[in-house]
């Protein structure tokens, strides 16, 4: 059985999941890369270093998402989320940072899914991270498939 799920479902999909790929476009070419990510029930967290991907999503700040639950190829559900990328500075992206590790926390973390050197990375005057960008997409739209087999 092929279907849609519904905006209940695809909220539960994301908030079960904490790893998605995150398209974007530069001078023709997409890119699509994984990264981990928390949800509050309206916006998508994420952190990354300065880099391509940060310098691409300044420049051109729509997004797409994508978040799969799969079991196997008969059972299976996806999300796809339009969106679009916004920087955090000072003390949004402070406290975005503790939202983001509380809802991590429970999880076997790896050195590229938390940020570098957590909270106390960020400058004094509050306008940048030394080595962590802290950023939110914010949803536009929102839909979702699943399969099951009977």
């Amino acid at each position: 059985m092929l279907g849609s799920l519904t905006h209940p479902e695809i909220d539960q999909l994301i908030k079960d999941q904490s790893l998605g790929r995150i398209g974007y476009t530069s001078n023709g070419k997409t890119y699509i890369i994984p990264i981990t990510y928390a949800f509050d029930g309206q916006y998508l967290y994420g952190h990354s270093r300065e880099g391509k991907k940060i310098q691409i999503m300044r420049s051109n700040p729509f997004i797409c998402f994508q978040i799969d639950a799969i079991q196997n190829l008969a059972n299976w559900k996806s999300v796809i989320i339009q969106g679009e990328f916004e920087e955090l500075i000072g003390k949004q992206a402070r406290e975005t940072m503790r939202f983001f590790i509380e809802q991590l926390q429970p999880q076997l973390l790896s050195s590229t899914s938390t940020p570098t050197h957590g909270l106390s990375h960020f400058h004094r005057n509050e306008h940048s991270a030394l080595r962590s960008i802290i950023f939110r997409i914010k949803i536009l739209e929102k839909t979702g498939r699943f399969e099951r087999h009977k």
